[in-house]
C-alpha cells in the first residue's frame, strides 16, 4: 500500500509516493514537483567494508530522455555514459549529505536517483536532491538529518524561489542553496556580477526556505519512517590508540610546525617511518589503525594551531594571500596563454577560438542545447608530484571546470559582437590548495591574451574554515593552501570582478556553516580577489587589440532568411562546394547571419563575393559582367550571377544588324548585359548594346567632368 505525502514550495505540488514502486529497496520513492519525476532508491550493504580508511557514498543521477520526450541520437540509440551535466547533479547531491552521516559508517551506501519525466519549469536536480535526503531519512539507514535545497532567482531586485524556466532566462542569479534545520551545508552559485551583500541576502533567502523543506521531511519520518539500524562504526581500539599517541604526537608536532611545505614534508615522513617502525611487531595487522591515529594527530595538531594559537602551517595571517605571478603569451603558436601562479598553486590555461560551427553539441534533457564557450580543466598525477596513471577527466576535474566556466560565462562577449567559438583548456602544473580558482585567473589571463573581449577581468579565490568540536569557535581563512583545506572544514570558492561575484561553491566536512561565516567568508573572498585583479592588470590592462595571427577571422554578411537554401543547395551542394573552392568554414544562422571563418582574407573575401551573388536580388536597369553559357538561333543566354541566366535576343547583341549570334560571341565569352525586363514567369531579358551604351554615357560624362 502506498503512502502519500504532500506540500507546497513556491506555489508548487511537492509530493512523496512511499511504497508504490522498488518494493525490494530499502527505500524506494516517486518524488514529483508539478509535472517533474524522480525515483529515488537508497540501498545499504549490511556489513562495513573491511580495509577501507573512508565511507563509500555512491550517487548516481541518471537521466532518462524519454523524461523530455526525445530518442537519444547515434546509432545504439540508447542512453550512454553520463554527460558532464548528470556528473555535475550527481556531485551536487552528494556534497550535502556526506557530511551527515555517522563518523566512522563503512558500510557501502548507494543513492540512485533517476529522472523520469521533466518539466521545463521544475528543476529536476534540485527535487533530486530533496528527493535523496527523504528517502535516505525514511530509510533504515542512519542518517537522521533532512537537507532541504531550492534554487533562487534575482530578477528586478527581487529574489524569485525555484524560478520558472521563463524567469531563469530573465534573472541575473542561480543560486541552489542547501541547508539543514539550522545551517546551510552546500551552496552552488552563477550570477552576472551580483554585489556581495546582495548575495549574502539571496542565500538566508534561500535559507529559510530550505529550513520548510526540512520540516516537511521530518514529518515524512515521523509518518513513515523505518526503524534506524545502530550501525558498526569503525573504531581503533583504545589500547593501541594510546600508544601510539604517546610516542608520536611530539614527533608529529615538531613537524607540523615546520612552515617550508617541502621541509615538513619530509618530516612528516620520518615521524612516519619510526611510527611504523616502533609499532610494526607488536601490531603488524594493524598499519591501518595507526595511519588512522597519526591523521588525527595531524589534523589535531593543525586546528589547534589555527584555533587556539592563531597561527597558519605555513607562518601567514589569516587574511594574508599568497605570492601571486602573472604571466602571458607563453605558448608561440596558441591564441592566448595565462600562466597563473599563488604560492605553490600554478595553472596554465590555453584560449583556442574557432568557427561558430565549432559550438559543443549537448544531448541531454536539459533546456541548452549547445555550447559556444567551454572551459575544461586537466589535474595529472605530476601536478602533486606523484605518480599514477594518465586517466580521462573524473568528476572532480569535471566540476572544476564547470565552476571556472561558470565564474567567466557572464563575461563572454556575445556571438554579435565576437563571432567565435571559445574553448579554454586549464593545466593544473602544481596543486596546493584551489587550483579551480587559479583556472579562473588563468583563463583571464588568456581571454585577455587571445583579443577576446571580456566585459571584465575575473579573479578567483578559496575561503577555508577551521571550528571547534562544538563548533562555538571558528576561524575563516583567505587562501587555503592544500594543507587547510585537507584537515579543515570548509572550501568556500568565490569568483568574480571588481563590480561583483559571478560563481559560488561551497563545501563543507562538517553539519553546516553559520551565517556569520558566510558573511565573513564573502567579505573577506572580495578584498582577496580585488588584490588578485589589481596583480592582473598589471600583467595585462585590456584585452589585445589585435588577434593572433594563427587565430581565424569572422567576416559576417546578411541575406534575406528566403535565400538560404540557394547557399545551401540541394542536398548541401552548393555550401559545400564554396567550401571546396576557398577553404574557408560557413555557419549561416536563421535570421539570415552568415559568418564566413578563414585565416585567408582572399579566401573568405572570394567566398563572401559568391553567397552575395547568389542572394543578390536581380534589378531591372542594372548591369552585370556575365558569361555567356549557350548560343541559339535566336540570341544567346548568359549567366549574370551564379545559378541566374537570361537571354540576349540577336536583336540586342549589337548596334548594326547581325545575321549569326557566332559573328558576335561565343560561348564562355564574358560580356557586358543590362537587364531591360523580368516577366511574370521570372524569365529575364538582356541587352548587350543597351549595357555598352551607358557605359559609353558614363564615361564621357567623366571626361566632361575633367
Amino acid at each position: 500500500m502506498s503512502n502519500i505525502l504532500e506540500t507546497t514550495v513556491a506555489g508548487r505540488k511537492l509530493k512523496i509516493e512511499y511504497g508504490k514502486v522498488g518494493m525490494l529497496s530499502n527505500c524506494a520513492l516517486l518524488v514529483s514537483y508539478g509535472d517533474t519525476v524522480v525515483l529515488t532508491n537508497v540501498n545499504a550493504s549490511q556489513k562495513p567494508r573491511e580495509g577501507i580508511d573512508f565511507f563509500p557514498l555512491s550517487v548516481e543521477y541518471e537521466e532518462r530522455l524519454y523524461a523530455v520526450g526525445k530518442i537519444p541520437g547515434g546509432f545504439i540509440k540508447r542512453e550512454g555514459k553520463p554527460s558532464e551535466k548528470a556528473i555535475l547533479n550527481g556531485r551536487a547531491i552528494d556534497r550535502p549529505l556526506r557530511p551527515l552521516f555517522p563518523k566512522g559508517y563503512r558500510n557501502d551506501v548507494q543513492v540512485v536517483c533517476t529522472v523520469m519525466s521533466v518539466e521545463p519549469d521544475n528543476l529536476p536536480e534540485i527535487l533530486a536532491i530533496n528527493a535523496a535526503s527523504v528517502a535516505l531519512c525514511i530509510s533504515s539507514i542512519p542518517f537522521t538529518d533532512p537537507v532541504g535545497a531550492v534554487s533562487v532567482g534575482l530578477i528586478d531586485g527581487n529574489f524569485i524561489l525555484n524560478p520558472t524556466s521563463k524567469e531563469r532566462e530573465q534573472s541575473i542569479l542561480n543560486l541552489t542553496v542547501c541547508a539543514t534545520k539550522e545551517r546551510v551545508i552546500m551552496l552552488e552559485a552563477g550570477g552576472d556580477e551580483i554585489p556581495d551583500d546582495v548575495m549574502y541576502d539571496a542565500i538566508m533567502f534561500g535559507f529559510e526556505e530550505c529550513r520548510n523543506i526540512v520540516k516537511f521531511q521530518e514529518e515524512a519520518m515521523a509518518k513513515i519512517g523505518k526503524e534506524k539500524i545502530v550501525p558498526e562504526l569503525y573504531k581503533v581500539a583504545k589500547e593501541l590508540e594510546n600508544e601510539v599517541r604517546e610516542f608520536s604526537f611530539n614527533l608529529i608536532k615538531d613537524a607540523m610546525y615546520i612552515t617550508d611545505k617541502d621541509k615538513r614534508n619530509e618530516a612528516m615522513d620520518s615521524a612516519k617511518s619510526k611510527i611504523s617502525e616502533t609499532f610494526a611487531e607488536k601490531y603488524p595487522d594493524n598499519s591501518s589503525d595507526i595511519s588512522d591515529v597519526v591523521y588525527r594527530i595531524q589534523k589535531e595538531v593543525v586546528r589547534n594551531m589555527i584555533l587556539n594559537e592563531k597561527r597558519r602551517p605555513d607562518g601567514r595571517s589569516f587574511d594574508q594571500i599568497r605570492p601571486i605571478g602573472c604571466e602571458v603569451a607563453l605558448l608561440p603558436r596558441t591564441h592566448g596563454t595565462g600562466l597563473f601562479t599563488r604560492g605553490l598553486t600554478q595553472v596554465m590555461t590555453v584560449a583556442t577560438i574557432g568557427a561558430l560551427g565549432d559550438v559543443q553539441i549537448l544531448d541531454g534533457i536539459g533546456e541548452e542545447e549547445f555550447k559556444r564557450y567551454m572551459h575544461h580543466y586537466n589535474f595529472p598525477s605530476y601536478s602533486v608530484g606523484e605518480v599514477k596513471p594518465l586517466r580521462g577527466p573524473g568528476r572532480r576535474e569535471i566540476g572544476h571546470g564547470a565552476l571556472a566556466e561558470k565564474a567567466l560565462e557572464p563575461l563572454i562577449p556575445s556571438e554579435e559582437e565576437f563571432p567565435y567559438t571559445i574553448r579554454l583548456v586549464s593545466e593544473v602544473l602544481s596543486s596546493n590548495g584551489s587550483t579551480s580558482q587559479a583556472s579562473v585567473c588563468g583563463s583571464t589571463l588568456a581571454l585577455l591574451d587571445a583579443g577576446v573581449p571580456i566585459k571584465r577581468p575575473a579573479a578567483g579565490i578559496a575561503m577555508g574554515l577551521v571550528t571547534s568540536e562544538d563548533l562555538t569557535k571558528e576561524e575563516v581563512l583567505t587562501d587555503i593552501q592544500g594543507i587547510e583545506d585537507f584537515f579543515g572544514d570548509m572550501d568556500f570558492k568565490v569568483a568574480g570582478t571588481e563590480k561583483g561575484i559571478t560563481a559560488i561553491q561551497i563545501d563543507t566536512k562538517i553539519k553546516g556553516i553559520s551565517n556569520e561565516c558566510i558573511k565573513k567568508s564573502i567579505e573577506d573572498a572580495r578584498k582577496a580577489r580585488l588584490y588578485i585583479l589589481d596583480k592582473i592588470n598589471e600583467c595585462i590592462p585590456a584585452p589585445r587589440k589585435e588577434l593572433s595571427k594563427y587565430a581565424p577571422r569572422a567576416y559576417t554578411i546578411t541575406i534575406d532568411p528566403e535565400k538560404i537554401r540557394d547557399v545551401i543547395g540541394t542536398g548541401g551542394k552548393t555550401i559545400n562546394r564554396i567550401i571546396a573552392e576557398t577553404g574557408v568554414k560557413i555557419d549561416i544562422k536563421d535570421d539570415g547571419k552568415v559568418f564566413v571563418m578563414s585565416n585567408d582574407s582572399i579566401g573568405a573575401e572570394r567566398a563572401l563575393k559568391i553567397i552575395d551573388d547568389l542572394t543578390r536580388e536581380i534589378k531591372v536597369g542594372e548591369i552585370y559582367l556575365g558569361k555567356v553559357t549557350k548560343i541559339a538561333n535566336f540570341g544567346a543566354f548568359v549567366e549574370i550571377l551564379p545559378g541566374k541566366e537570361g537571354l540576349v535576343h540577336i536583336s540586342k547583341l549589337d548596334f548594326a544588324r547581325v545575321n549569326k549570334v557566332e559573328d558576335i560571341v561565343s560561348v564562355g565569352d564574358e560580356i557586358l548585359v543590362k537587364v531591360t525586363e523580368i516577366d511574370n514567369q521570372g524569365r529575364i531579358n538582356l541587352s548587350r548594346k543597351d549595357a555598352i551604351r551607358d557605359s559609353e554615357s558614363e564615361n564621357d560624362e567623366k571626361e566632361t567632368e575633367k
